[in-house]
């Protein structure tokens, strides 16, 4: 996820806010499909409209995520882990469940608490 601090101001400062917009509906998806709630919330950003035939039918879904190793950066890879770990307990369809190919530890640096 894209840090606000570091991104500096102008476009990049827009951009950055409209990819935390798009994840948040994402997250939100993802929490409906999760809660097999009646109402799933894709026409709330572009991405889950682009994403809402491959998360509600049979496809099988693969995500990504970036933590970087630099300490400036802490909060952001923080941040990305825990919306994989969410998104990570999400069955989708009949085709299975996410698997986790691995587990990283993240190491606070020494000014702030482990999470």
């Amino acid at each position: 996820m894209p840090c606000l601090a570091c991104c500096g101001a102008g476009d990049r400062l827009v951009e950055a806010q409209h990819i935390n917009k798009s994840l948040s509906a994402l997250g939100d998806v993802m929490a409906a499909l999760a809660s097999k709630d009646r109402h799933i919330p894709y026409r709330n950003s572009k991405l889950t409209q682009l994403l809402q035939d491959s998360l509600q039918g049979q496809a099988k879904v693969m995500m990504f995520m970036h933590v970087s190793p630099e300490d400036n950066m802490y909060g952001e890879s923080v941040s990305t882990l825990k919306f994989a770990a969410r998104v990570s307990e999400i069955t989708l369809g009949q085709v299975g469940g996410w698997t986790a190919l691995g587990v990283f530890a993240v190491k606070a640096p020494a000014d702030r608490s482990p999470v």
